[in-house]
């Protein structure tokens, strides 16, 4: 019994289980296991992953920003060997001039996931040995200024771009894109009056949030998700004058295209320079479509949404919410759109859900509710959920559902009320 109790089992853990240990815990955590053997000591300063946020120091009134700020001087200062991950995540943190120390030594440690995220407060400079890592896989930065040197030739590894509040010059970010050949992942966010070119032939997923006035997908066949949230300035027109078709010029290289997800004035500015030709390209794979604050006083917004939903085939599930002024809407002079402009023989033959929300009970969004219900004979599921603002209309929007015309026998109308 004595022997087995003298047995010391975690000095005799392989070197590969220790270091999944010490990668699943948190940094803090991990160092205090240098007490529990001798072989433990110091087995935290070769991890390859280092991951800091608020949970790192004590929660303290005071002191919490210097005390944060030694403890990741004090861990980079005893690692040895690689560093291929490094993830700052701290509300607490403002700029500081350590960052510049901390930015340099992982630029000399082969970094390849780099994730820098401070608190609210001064925007930080991203110091220029940033562009030294050329060993990135995945760069995602928030609340700090960007400028790329004109010796910089792009990230050839980078596979995943993040960039959230970042100030940067349009034509760097366009060229940063564009020098990163092997990019998947791109989101920008909260980017004010840019006139964005993306050139990127790998990319497969895109997310883009912001007051854009234009956007020209260049080079982009493989894109397969894309989710954009158009902004409006009160002071400005978004998209300015356009001869260009948007809808054909957006959509027209994409595809493999598989989700859409569009929000607040996405459809809007689809619908400018919009026409009633059909579209040249056919989205055999796109299988989701979210449109959300939809303007059914605008019949080009309308048409927007046609022309995507009869473009998509194998279409599966549908979301739309909309955004239309009750008043203005209601009177809708031209309800012969939806007998003129329709196709009498479309039929969406796999769509099977669909979910309108912040409906109105105006004339041109039962008209379309309509004319899905009459056009999906395998439609499972209608759900409609009113605006929150309308009341008095809801029992008339519903006696009229019930009256419309269902090609699926099985279709279910789920008439949603909070």
């Amino acid at each position: 019994m004595g022997d087995i109790l003298g047995v010391d089992h975690l000095s005799d853990l392989p070197q590969s289980i220790i270091e999944c240990i010490l990668t699943r815990l948190p940094i803090r955590d991990a160092i205090r296991t240098s007490v529990l053997s001798r072989r433990w000591r110091y087995k935290w300063n070769t991890l390859t992953q280092l991951v800091f946020d608020d949970d790192c120091v004590a929660m303290s009134n005071d002191g919490i920003y210097e005390d944060l700020i030694y403890f990741i001087t004090h861990v980079l200062f005893l690692h040895e060997g690689p560093i291929h991950k490094f993830h700052l995540s701290a509300t607490y943190l403002q700029n500081t001039p350590d960052l510049d120390q901390w930015m340099l030594f992982l630029s000399r440690k082969g970094i390849r996931e780099l994730i820098i995220e401070l608190g609210d407060g001064e925007w930080f400079r991203v110091h220029s040995c940033l562009f030294n890592c050329s060993k990135l896989t995945l760069l995602e930065l928030y609340r700090c200024e960007l400028d790329p040197p004109p010796t910089f030739k792009g990230f050839l590894c980078l596979k995943s771009l993040k960039l959230h509040q970042v100030l940067i010059a349009p034509e760097d970010i366009e060229s940063l894109i564009a020098n990163c050949p092997l990019l998947e992942t791109l989101a920008l966010s909260y980017f004010d009056s840019l006139v964005l070119n993306i050139c990127a032939p790998n990319l497969k997923y895109l997310y883009l949030e912001g007051e854009f006035r234009d956007i020209c997908l260049k080079n982009t066949p493989l894109l397969v998700a894309i989710s954009v949230a158009l902004y409006m300035n009160d002071d400005t027109e978004p998209f300015g004058d356009n001869s260009d078709c948007n809808f054909e010029k957006f959509f027209g290289g994409v595809p493999y295209l598989e989700k859409l997800t569009g929000h607040v004035y996405f459809t809007k500015y689809l619908s400018i320079g919009n026409s009633a030709r059909t579209l040249p390209v056919s989205h055999i794979y796109l299988r989701s479509i979210e449109l959300h604050q939809v303007s059914f006083e605008d019949m080009n917004e309308i048409l927007v949404v046609l022309r995507l939903i009869t473009s998509s085939p194998n279409l599966e599930e549908l979301h739309v919410s909309g955004s239309s002024n009750p008043v203005a809407a209601s009177e809708a002079p031209d309800l012969d759109f939806w007998e003129n402009e329709c196709p009498s023989n479309c039929t969406f033959g796999k769509l099977k859900v669909v979910k309108t929300t912040d409906m109105s009970g105006v004339p041109h969004e039962m008209e379309f509710i309509k004319y899905l219900l009459r056009n999906c004979p395998v439609l499972e599921t209608m759900s409609i959920r009113p605006c929150v603002y309308v009341t008095d209309r809801r029992l008339n929007m519903l006696i009229e559902l019930l009256k419309f015309r269902r090609a699926s026998p099985q279709a279910e109308i789920l008439f949603i009320q909070e």
